[in-house]
């Protein structure tokens, strides 16, 4: 009898966590570019980040998953701790729903919801109807799941020990916190827990006064999978971690000391226990949020001081892509272009050292030309791993495609940097060999290269921004570098015929054209991510301005 109540219950339970994986899968299919701009949209203003942090987990359906994606846009330093505290807070308020809907009385309607969702993915040909069918598919299995769970728990009652147990908490509230923080710690779910406090309640086997200390232990125990995460992460995503705890410790002390107004206030918004439980879990987290988010910068202080030292900035680390921000797909697509990017400005920025180098004959900067190169290359590693990883995840087709062309991109950009590493050996040996362009070979060369700087700042931001205005500057820039390289080809190869030039010198610069013009073909590459993937199926938005590199 024992073993068959903890299997049902347990089955129960996998079959309530797979069906909030499906929704959320589904949801994010369906929702992932409105993610991309709720983040976009993210300033430093707290109010907007809790706004954005309530919104994104509405849609994804775990605080946990927020706040580790949080946890990783920090480590990633695209958001920093004053922006991460009010996200971290609206994730907290985001989060009630799932215990509002479970609050509802569903159960009769789930075989409709399981038929009905399989009917739409199989059937229709619109991708939005399977992304549909999904979600209420998922739907249905949670509530599936939470019946079974339901009659697990029946025979409880019928055991002395754990009526002895649930009298026991409601007399030692401290009890309560502890058990539902051991609770969710285990199972990683704050709403799979509040889930089985639900079905706990409407079984009559837990009151609301035992009830609510151990909903106050769930959402601490929610912070240990974002604890978890910031394992290895820099300093400052560890501080957005011990802050989610922070937050979550400071509102338990204050309930727990009105836990007898609360609970009179909780019971009289419903009759239903379980829905009582919902509404306490809302209010405990959008009170919370409304006595903390003023003192944000003092709680900022705190993990300071709490988490002291100071960051070592590693350039070969990926800056704006961390594998936590997998938990979102759809916003891990964005970070990798953003990430691209800033590959793309450090080999423009090697291109034009490589210049610099020749013109000038400047020795100085070949090290760091070659230096930075190795730098890219760790970076087409690194970033070419990651793209592996989001191709397996929950993302539409439109977005699958996107992906796969990024993997071009990424290592036409490691082609930019071979070439700017070819100008650097092309210096060398110039300066080496003592060889000398004449004065009409400079100006050709600053001037081949002003177009080919040109094509790649146009292609980068065509990548950011992806504006058809940008791809077609691209375009018309590298027929210009194309017709400039067949011009001064011809004028050096006359002025070598007229003593005007050297051979080595000649051979150098038609190997410098040589060079500048395949970085411009690249450029069109780059930028033809922009123009290939299908707009009317998946709309591309801005990716945020990102600070440029030091050149």
């Amino acid at each position: 009898m024992g073993l068959n109540m903890f299997t049902t219950l347990f089955a129960g339970l996998a079959l309530f966590l797979y069906g909030m994986h499906i929704m959320s899968d589904a949801l994010q299919k369906s929702a992932g570019d409105r993610l991309k701009r709720l983040l976009e949209i993210l300033t430093t203003n707290k109010l907007l980040g809790v706004l954005v942090g309530t919104a994104i987990t509405g849609i994804i359906q775990s605080s946990s998953a927020t706040t580790v994606m949080v946890v990783g846009l920090v480590n990633a330093g695209i958001m920093n701790l004053s922006q991460a505290v009010g996200v971290i807070m609206g994730a907290n308020i985001g989060t009630t729903m799932t215990a509002q809907i479970i609050a509802f009385k569903f159960n009769d309607i789930v075989p409709y919801a399981i038929i009905i969702g399989t009917l739409l993915v199989l059937f229709p040909k619109k991708k939005s109807y399977r992304h549909l069918g999904e979600l209420i598919i998922g739907f249905g299995i949670l509530f599936m799941g939470m019946n079974m769970m339901s009659d697990a728990m029946k025979p409880l009652k019928d055991i002395p020990e754990f009526t002895q147990f649930m009298i026991g908490l409601e007399g030692n509230p401290f009890l309560g916190v502890i058990t539902g923080l051991l609770l969710t710690a285990v199972i990683q779910s704050s709403s799979a827990t509040i889930g089985i406090l639900q079905v706990l309640a409407m079984q009559g086997l837990v009151p609301i006064e035992a009830a609510l200390p151990i909903l106050f232990g769930d959402n601490i125990g929610t912070c240990v999978t974002a604890l978890i995460a910031s394992i290895g992460t820099n300093l400052t995503a560890r501080r957005a971690a011990v802050l989610h705890v922070t937050i979550k410790i400071i509102g338990t002390i204050i309930f727990m000391f009105i836990l007898h107004p609360v609970t009179a206030l909780v019971a009289m918004t419903a009759s239903e226990p379980a829905r009582q439980i919902a509404n306490a879990h809302t209010f405990f987290n959008i009170t919370n949020t409304i006595v903390i988010l003023p003192f944000s910068a003092m709680l900022i202080s705190f993990v300071t001081k709490v988490i002291p030292g100071e960051d070592v900035y590693d350039k070969f680390a990926l800056k704006y892509l961390d594998k936590r921000i997998l938990e979102t797909p759809s916003i891990a697509v964005g970070q990798i272009v953003k990430e691209i990017i800033r590959m793309g400005e450090i080999a423009k920025c090697n291109v034009e050292k490589g210049m610099q180098a020749i013109i000038n004959s400047d020795e100085r900067v070949i090290d760091e030309i070659l230096n930075n190169e190795k730098v890219i290359n760790e970076l087409e590693k690194r970033i070419g791993e990651f793209l592996q990883e989001v191709m397996h995840t929950a993302i539409g087709e439109e977005q699958q495609k996107k992906v796969g062309m990024l993997f071009n991109t990424v290592h036409d950009v490691e082609r930019i940097g071979d070439h700017a590493e070819n100008l650097a050996e092309i210096a060398q040996y110039k300066i080496s060999n003592k060889v000398s362009f004449s004065s009409y070979a400079i100006e050709e060369l600053k001037e081949i290269y002003e177009g080919v700087n040109m094509a790649m700042e146009n292609a980068f931001l065509a990548l950011g921004t992806e504006e058809a205005s940008y791809v077609e500057a691209v375009d018309t820039y590298e027929r210009k570098v194309d017709e400039m390289r067949d011009t001064f080809r011809a004028s050096h190869i006359s002025r070598i015929n007229t003593s005007e030039c050297n051979i080595n010198a000649g051979v150098l610069f038609l190997e410098i054209l040589t060079n500048l013009e395949r970085v411009s073909d690249h450029c069109v590459n780059v930028a033809d991510v922009v123009r290939v993937v299908d707009k009317s199926k998946f709309k591309l938005d801005r990716v945020s301005q990102i600070p440029p590199e030091k050149c």
